[in-house]
């Protein structure tokens, strides 16, 4: 039986579930990148171009090329499968966006943090931010052509992650490596929504 292919505008009418998933991380971590490589419609992105007065405030030591910057929020959509539709919001990475932070975290069944292995120390108000909020979450560590490659267990040590928080690897340009990140974290979001139901 072949599976229902969704157009750019619409969802299948196999799909029985929908999930809202963030997608968080620092500035510049790649969550612009990793948002439009998933999506099977146009992905919607609210940038502006990076001005004299916001490279001041914002560190663009290892992305000296990047020229925009997200103000408001990357919208994309995946199906997984027949049945499930992901719908992705990639939040800005500064500190002073903390406020569409908690917004958009608001009816997030979980989200999924881009980390960069050149800077994990700029991970951790995202991921203290979502500790305080109780959204449970995946970290994914975004691997630049010029990072340095840490053994992953070296990576969770330095994030002081908990024991059962997921953390893999992807290239956040690759569309096959981003779909398996979602993958993941969906599954963990089901093996915890299992782990909570209550027993007859």
């Amino acid at each position: 039986m072949a599976s229902a292919v969704p157009s750019d505008r619409f969802v299948a009418p196999t799909v029985t579930a929908t999930a809202k998933i963030v997608v968080a991380g620092a500035f510049g971590v790649g969550k612009t990148t990793f948002v439009g490589s998933v999506s099977e419609m146009p992905p919607v992105h609210m940038e502006e171009t990076i001005t004299r007065a916001s490279a001041l405030v914002d560190d663009l030591a290892r992305t000296p090329e990047k020229s925009t910057t997200t103000v408001g929020v990357d919208f994309g959509r995946k199906h997984l499968g027949d049945d499930l539709v992901l719908y992705l919001f990639g939040t800005p990475g500064q500190a002073r966006f903390r406020f569409l932070w908690e917004e958009l975290i608001v009816g997030a069944l979980g989200a999924l943090v881009l980390v960069d292995p050149r800077d994990l120390d700029a991970s951790h108000e995202i991921l203290t931010l979502l500790e305080e909020t109780e959204v449970a979450y995946a970290v994914v560590v975004n691997q630049f052509d010029d990072a340095p490659r840490y053994p992953l267990a070296e990576i969770h040590e330095a994030l002081a992650l908990e024991e059962h928080t997921p953390l893999s690897v992807c290239d956040a340009r690759e569309r096959a490596s981003c779909i398996q990140t979602l993958i993941h974290l969906t599954e963990y979001l089901a093996h915890l929504a299992h782990r909570l139901e209550p027993r007859p």
